[in-house]
């Protein structure tokens, strides 16, 4: 074992020395945390569950990272912070990592949180359930806990973005005597989850609200010092905004509040409109596209649409100029993100025309081309705008487009069942591209899974890059092995890159440390109070 420096912290082995001291100040100096209060929030949309791992929806996490905790998070700069786990060292191979827990750990039911509950999550948990945690925890050749407080996880290869991988939104440590031996989907205390977070599930009143009260029990001394957390559900925007305007919520994040919305709150002098905390998420939008739909298929046709959108008009008029235009499949706050290759088909009904000509698709008597069916996403009422957006510029390059709806339940699983031609989704990055990037473009992920590859695309060389990549604990290797990457497939479009996500959280002024790391509001919330 060796101790932390910069340069191993920076390089993603990271151990305990330096980790308390990344830790943020708890408050401003001036003002001391006071215990008690209300905090009334919204959740949009409502989500199917709330228990992380069995679904991985935008909502769920918000909720659920405050019942459930993780091993690490992360600072603004991605930097591993404590959590469950108090430290952690990495072998001198850069294969073993051993973690001590933090020893007054109970979950809400009473039970001690163990070794034994991290590695069912794991191995076992997580393994099953998450597209995203499988192919990196199968790395884990060996799991054991000498004692209870201790977790050694044994590589079969180095695999320099592992520390990344303990949020709660990634790997969610959850309770082995509850779900052990049960289908883990169907367990009944999944309508009542049981995690160790700072605050512990009470009721839900579907449509109306969810609340969550103080885990009198939570490991961290004094914490949480909110009493209660009540997510209202409120579907309509303008109600939504009203709440927040009339302080019947303290609180909004994500896509609850529309964009065209936060130039006012910004000019309202009790409320803080914060951009910090996605960096961990460092979320791309995009028009998902079925490649199993013709002639979507065709890398000209795709070509033709991504010229057909024009994405400054997108982040400034859709958006209010929150976020950033994409330039390709790596988010620029990602690592290894090449802005040399990172160059996507410039906005131009031209070439759009010319391509889709070229592909032998000329325009009818009605100067239609082809139709196609788009399904928008149900997440607020900028992406219907987003919707009649797209099905509006493809109309100038001949292309029809018929626009669907669901909601957030369905919709998940159409994508997940490849029930679509073209869609809208947003999908995190996790701070490596082999974390969160890998899973929508290599063939051995097309998978009838939510957030895999649902969209069928397939090319031998893209699998060999990113295998490369993944094996390699070389930063240089990994480095050119992404910009091609990044080269290839801003070429191949294999979807329809958009913006660079940039959530709003608002919040009244006198609610302090909303956002403290780079989890933001999916953080758990524990140091959370009103002052």
């Amino acid at each position: 074992m060796h101790d932390i420096t910069r340069r191993t912290l920076l390089s993603g082995v990271a151990l305990t020395a330096l980790a308390p001291a990344l830790r943020p100040a708890i408050a401003a100096a001036d003002i001391a945390p006071k215990r008690g209060g209300i905090l009334n929030t919204i959740l949009t949309p409502e989500p199917p569950i709330l228990v992380l791992g069995i679904n991985n929806q935008a909502p769920t996490q918000l909720a659920g990272g405050k019942i459930f905790q993780g091993l690490l998070e992360y600072s603004f700069k991605l930097d591993p912070m404590p959590q469950l786990a108090k430290s952690w060292s990495v072998s001198d191979d850069r294969k073993t990592y051993t973690f001590k827990l933090q020893e007054n750990v109970t979950f809400h039911d009473g039970h001690k949180l163990t070794a034994d509950d991290v590695i069912f999550s794991i191995m076992k948990f997580h393994m099953e359930l998450s597209p995203r945690a499988r192919p990196i925890f199968s790395k884990i050749k060996e799991a054991t806990a000498p004692d209870p407080h201790t977790v050694v996880l044994t590589l079969d290869s180095p695999f320099e973005p592992f520390l990344l991988m303990f949020d709660v939104t990634a790997c969610a440590i959850v309770p082995k005597h509850i779900y052990e031996g049960t289908d883990f989907r169907t367990n009944p205390q999944n309508q009542k989850p049981i995690g160790s977070g700072p605050f512990q599930f009470v009721e839900w009143q579907r449509g109306n609200f969810l609340r969550l009260k103080r885990y009198d029990g939570y490991w961290v001394k004094d914490q949480p010092y909110l009493d209660e957390i009540i997510y209202r559900i409120i579907p309509d925007s303008q109600s939504r905004a009203l709440a927040l305007q009339t302080g019947q919520v303290q609180m909004t994040q994500a896509n609850d509040i529309e964009p065209f919305d936060i130039p006012r709150f910004r000019a309202m002098p009790n409320l803080e409109v914060e951009l910090k905390g996605w960096e961990y998420a460092s979320q791309l939008s995009w028009i998902e596209i079925n490649h199993r739909v013709k002639p979507l298929d065709d890398v000209r046709v795709r070509q033709a649409i991504s010229h057909a959108l024009d994405r400054s008009f997108i982040l400034n008029k859709l958006w209010f100029g929150i976020g950033k235009v994409a330039t390709g499949p790596i988010v620029s706050t990602t690592r290894y993100y090449d802005p040399s290759v990172a160059k996507l088909q410039a906005y131009n009904l031209d070439k759009a025309k010319a391509l889709l000509d070229a592909a032998g698709l000329k325009p009818d008597g009605n100067g239609v081309r082809f139709t196609i069916k788009h399904l928008a996403l149900p997440y607020g009422e900028v992406w219907m705008r987003l919707a009649e957006y797209f099905r509006t510029s493809l109309r100038k390059i001949g292309i029809e487009v018929v626009l669907e709806t669901t909601d957030a339940g369905a919709w998940a699983k159409r994508i997940g069942d490849w029930e679509y031609e073209t869609s809208t989704n947003f999908v995190s990055q996790f701070g490596d591209p082999t974390l969160g990037v890998e899973r929508t473009y290599v063939s051995t992920n097309i998978k009838k899974v939510t957030f895999t590859n649902t969209g069928g695309y397939a090319n031998p060389k893209i699998d060999a890059l990113f295998q490369t990549a993944r094996d390699s604990g070389d930063s240089a290797v990994r480095a050119k092995a992404f910009t091609e990457i990044q080269q290839i497939l801003c070429e191949e479009i294999p979807q329809i890159w958009l913006m660079e996500m940039q959530w709003p959280t608002v919040h009244e002024k006198k609610l302090h440390n909303v956002i403290r790391t780079a989890m933001g509001p999916n953080a758990g919330f524990g140091e959370v109070f009103f002052g």
